[in-house]
């Protein structure tokens, strides 16, 4: 009996070795199984883009501390609360919202932006010269190779349904026949233009005659958006995007920047491969 103890135990250590075995070593840095598991969850990617995504953040991080760059835990914050405020929530609503919409919890969304923010401040070490903005005639060419890019629905009919508690609202979705005085509703049509980008890719991605993830309003309550009818794309004015143009090709030029840099970086580094999550 001892004996199948001692097995089985041996077996279960066994398991939980392999599950938080070293993957990569990076310059002396392991990269576990369990942190390739968690990429390829967290990012929807399979394990090779996982395994390289994980290498480029490792050799970023690493590049961080020898040039001695560093964020702020108010820096992070700043950014969090202006994204916050762009929505029309305060930051405790926004944390909620991002966890409802996108499954991070505020931890993981502050070490996105942390992330996020490092990235700049390490181009802007790394850039010899600063990216020019690009002229009219570069941004009409960019934007008539791109024009996918920048279709979206014209505008999205709603009913919102409001309530102050949020089980009270997930009892509405789960049963459209409900009805309870706690939950108020209107409809409404929302211009795709004149919403937040963030309300405007969660009504995006939700289908039609859905319910949307509940969020919380902006009012100390909650919300959850009935999409009746997705107003088909219309062609974009091209002034009416040209700063989203803009901010595309100018992250296009900087993560060409980064990724030369990376590439050579990993290229001369002492990277040793070890094992596969399989």
């Amino acid at each position: 009996m001892q004996k199948i103890v001692l097995t089985i135990l041996l077996a279960l250590s066994l398991e939980a070795k392999m599950i938080d075995g070293v993957a990569v070593v990076v310059k002396g840095k392991a990269i576990t199984l369990l942190d390739i598991k968690k990429e390829m969850k967290l990012s929807k990617v399979d394990e090779t883009a996982a395994t390289d995504a994980l290498i480029r953040k490792t050799l970023e991080l690493q590049e961080v501390d020898e040039r001695k760059i560093t964020v702020s835990s108010s820096e992070v914050y700043d950014d969090i609360k202006k994204s916050a405020a762009r929505n029309g929530l305060n930051v405790s609503e926004f944390y909620e919202a991002i966890r409802e919409s996108n499954g991070l919890t505020s931890l993981e969304l502050k070490e996105k932006v942390k992330e996020k923010l490092l990235s700049q401040k390490l181009y802007s070490s790394i850039a010899y010269s600063v990216v020019d903005e690009p002229s009219d005639d570069e941004i009409e060419s960019y934007y008539k190779l791109h024009k996918e890019s920048f279709i979206h629905p014209s505008g999205f009919n709603v009913v919102i349904y409001n309530a102050k508690s949020k089980q009270r609202l997930q009892e509405k979705i789960d049963n459209p026949m409900f009805h309870s005085p706690d939950i108020t509703s209107t409809e409404q049509n929302l211009p795709y233009d004149r919403i937040a980008p963030e309300l405007a890719q969660l009504l995006e991605k939700t289908p039609l005659n859905s319910f949307t993830p509940i969020v919380p309003n902006g009012k100390g309550a909650y919300a959850s958006f009935y999409i009746k009818e997705i107003e088909p794309p219309k062609e974009a004015n091209i002034e009416s995007v040209k700063n989203k143009v803009i901010n595309m090709m100018m992250a296009e030029q900087r993560e060409q920047v980064l990724g030369n840099y990376f590439a050579r970086l990993r290229h001369n580094a002492d990277i040793k491969m070890i094992r596969n999550v399989e």
